[in-house]
């Protein structure tokens, strides 16, 4: 039984106290998620170091990072949870892309 599989696409926000070197790391811990559970990433942008448009807890700035992937509707959730809970995110938006 196949189940479908959509397009999203997500931001992240990440502390600026995590060093570019680690940055990476959290990238492919994101990904690993995603094809861990049967999706696919299909393109991954580090758009860099930003001021933020309001202060994120002490925070003034952070590194965003875009990532493309095809993922089933019913794994979003989790995916979701995982970002919430990760120490080094400070804000995540994931969009469904297309119809």
């Amino acid at each position: 039984m196949s189940s479908i599989v959509r397009d999203y696409e997500f931001v992240v926000v990440i502390n600026p106290e995590v060093g570019d070197d680690e940055l990476p790391n959290i990238v492919e811990k994101l990904s690993r998620f995603i094809t861990e559970k049967g999706g696919t990433v299909d393109e991954v942008e580090q758009w860099g170091r930003k001021k933020l448009a309001y202060p994120i807890g002490k925070f003034m700035e952070g590194n965003y990072i875009l990532s493309r992937f095809k993922l089933e509707p019913k794994l979003i959730r989790d995916f979701e949870a995982d970002l919430r809970i990760s120490d080094e995110i400070l804000r995540h938006l994931v969009l469904k892309v297309g119809s």
